[in-house]
């Protein structure tokens, strides 16, 4: 994993989604998470933006070429998270991206759903 990135965090936080209202960061292992309201819905990780996703909103991701979140743990073993690369192009788009921002939160709480489920 690659040194924690503050300069693009203020990026993410202040300039690609400072228009949208309760989103906030906190620094996770070695990059952040990305809340609105209290709702983790991205993370910033070796200094590229990941929203969260499932199975109702993968496919638009696939759409725009989009790639899941991965690391390698000890021993080799690839591990693949919820979370895909956000498109550079919703990221520059002021009136898309605070619906992906929306979905992402929803399919954060699915997921919190799913596990209080379990």
């Amino acid at each position: 994993m690659t040194k924690r990135d503050n300069e693009f965090e203020r990026y993410v936080v202040e300039d690609v989604l400072g228009e949208i209202p309760g989103i906030t960061s906190r620094a996770m292992f070695s990059g952040f998470g990305i809340y609105k309201k209290g709702i983790i819905f991205a993370i910033i990780a070796e200094g590229e933006l990941y929203f969260k996703v499932d199975e109702k909103t993968e496919a638009d991701y696939k759409a725009h070429g989009s790639r899941p979140f991965t690391y390698e743990m000890p021993g080799g073993k690839k591990t693949m998270l919820s979370y895909w690369l956000l498109p550079e192009e919703i990221m520059e788009n002021s009136e898309e991206l605070p619906e992906w921002v929306d979905a992402a939160v929803a399919a954060s709480k699915r997921a919190k759903g799913a596990k209080k489920k379990r």
